[in-house]
């Protein structure tokens, strides 16, 4: 697959992102207070875009690509002529990119919100039992909650933070949030991750090995480790690896024979999910390019990348994703979840696209022969 058709997929990816409204509200979340939470369209302030800009500047990055930084620069220019936005775990995402724009314009305006934002999860977040970072989101506290969600959220752009703004205490915070979910969330039989941990009843809720959440942890594992520098003697690498290793080992397993994995990983009778396939695809060739794992899982990856491939359509919109999933107390719960067209799918997809275009310029090999 040549570089130029990689970047034309992406290209349409990227078209379909920002293009994306949901002027019906079909796919809106309603809170309790009668607020609607949009999370389908584009020029929303939501983690559900927030992802979506970190893979539209990691494209930028490698390609340097002026009208994709134009994008970004216009999405923080349009939402800060706004009221400012609520302050929570999935709103703290925008945190991420937004420091690298700040490195790569040094606009002046974005560095106060930097500021404000990470003294208040550094300081204010609401924190459960043991110390965890609570999944506090539009409309719901999650009293004493851990998500798996809330790694990438809001504790990669914590550390992120604090390398931009010279504050050590950022990413020792930063590493022991890692350290305490993967004590409360990851299941000691298979090595995959539980969506959630309740301190008020101490359980993992319906104990679902969700795709989507554990993809977020094949993200982010490889992200922290890169981002901070850690060095192979560093004991919080090794566990961090010792912890992928063993999800990466059991996602082998599960993985559908057409390179999709399902929406609860572990469950065959539940529908094959596109952007926890995205996710493991990134998370899986970064770690190979990076050494952190071994070589074993490439085929598992470029499965993958296939597999997301066969599902972006010619308007450039990625299929089979599931809506936005709040924590279940059923495991059917997460069967019956809608699947759309969703910000974060397309974001996914960009993510794992830009990874395998790196692969494509790195390897030394004759590249796979992939469909498109």
């Amino acid at each position: 697959m040549l570089r130029k058709d990689i970047e034309e997929k992406i290209d349409l990816l990227i078209d379909n992102l920002v293009n994306l409204k949901d002027p019906e509200g079909k796919y809106a979340i309603t809170l309790k207070d009668g607020r609607k939470i949009d999370n389908k369209s584009f020029n929303y302030w939501e983690w559900t875009s927030g992802i979506g800009l970190y893979g539209m500047m990691k494209y930028y990055k490698l390609t340097n690509k002026k009208e994709v930084l134009d994008v970004i620069i216009r999405w923080y220019d349009d939402q800060f002529k706004n009221l400012p936005v609520e302050k929570n775990v999935n709103t703290m995402v925008q945190m991420l990119t937004l420091a690298y724009l700040y490195e790569e314009t040094k606009n002046p305006v974005y560095l106060p919100y930097l500021e404000a934002w990470g003294d208040w999860l550094f300081h204010d977040m609401p924190r459960t039992k043991d110390g965890g970072i609570q999944h506090v989101v539009f409309g719901s506290e999650n009293y004493q909650q851990l998500w798996d969600d809330t790694l990438m959220m809001s504790v990669i752009p914590l550390a992120k933070l604090g390398l931009l703004l010279d504050k050590p205490q950022y990413i020792e915070e930063a590493k022991k949030q890692f350290l305490i979910h993967i004590k409360y969330l990851v299941d000691k039989k298979t090595g995959l991750w539980f969506h959630g941990w309740t301190f008020e009843g101490n359980h993992n809720f319906a104990g679902a090995l969700w795709g989507r959440g554990n993809s977020w942890i094949t993200i982010a594992i490889p992200e922290f480790i890169d981002l901070v520098g850690l060095n192979e003697n560093d004991a919080i690498r090794q566990v961090l690896l010792s912890t992928l290793n063993r999800q990466l080992d059991a996602l082998s397993e599960y993985q559908d024979k057409d390179g999709l994995w399902h929406t609860l990983l572990n469950d065959p009778t539940s529908y094959v999910e596109t952007s926890c396939t995205a996710g493991f695809a990134y998370g899986i060739l970064k770690s190979i390019r990076k050494r952190y794992v071994d070589k074993k899982f490439l085929n598992m990856g470029l499965n993958a990348v296939q597999a997301v491939l066969d599902n972006i359509d010619e308007t450039g919109a990625l299929h089979n994703v599931s809506a936005g999933t709040p924590m279940g107390d059923t495991l059917d719960f997460y069967k019956k979840i809608a699947v759309t067209t969703m910000p974060y799918g397309q974001s996914m997809a960009i993510l794992c696209l830009v990874e395998f275009l790196l692969y494509s310029i790195n390897a030394n090999e004759e590249l796979p022969r992939l469909a498109y």
